[in-house]
């Protein structure tokens, strides 16, 4: 397998940036919050919108890391360390990148081998 070139990885690591900024921005609205008028919103309903709210900002939550990861990676194309493992230096597995282009450690310090 070969090493992905680096305009390939950017423009992936971009196109991976624009629809996780996609996403987040189409469920804004499910991270408001919750009505506290029970007479408008019975106590199950508000009790089920309080969850819905909960699991939508867990969800932008787990978005925002992987934004934090993919700015990394681009941090590290801009920098010349992109493919050198973030803990021991050496090179990260062409296919491993591939699989996941933000990933910052190699397979044994990811398991914690090192």
């Amino acid at each position: 397998m070969s090493e992905p070139d680096e305009a390939s990885v950017r423009a992936s690591l971009l196109a991976l940036k624009r629809d996780l900024l996609s996403l987040d921005d189409a469920t804004r609205e499910s991270r408001a919050p919750v009505e506290l008028d029970q007479t408008r919103v019975g106590r199950l309903s508000r009790m089920d919108a309080l969850q819905n709210q909960a699991l939508a900002k867990a969800t932008h939550d787990r978005r925002q890391a992987e934004l934090r990861r993919i700015d990394a990676a681009l941090a590290r194309l801009d920098n010349g360390s992109y493919g050198l493992c973030a803990s021991c230096e050496e090179e990260i597995s062409p296919g491993r990148l591939i699989n996941d282009p933000a990933v910052a450690l190699c397979i044994d310090c990811a398991q914690g081998r090192t």
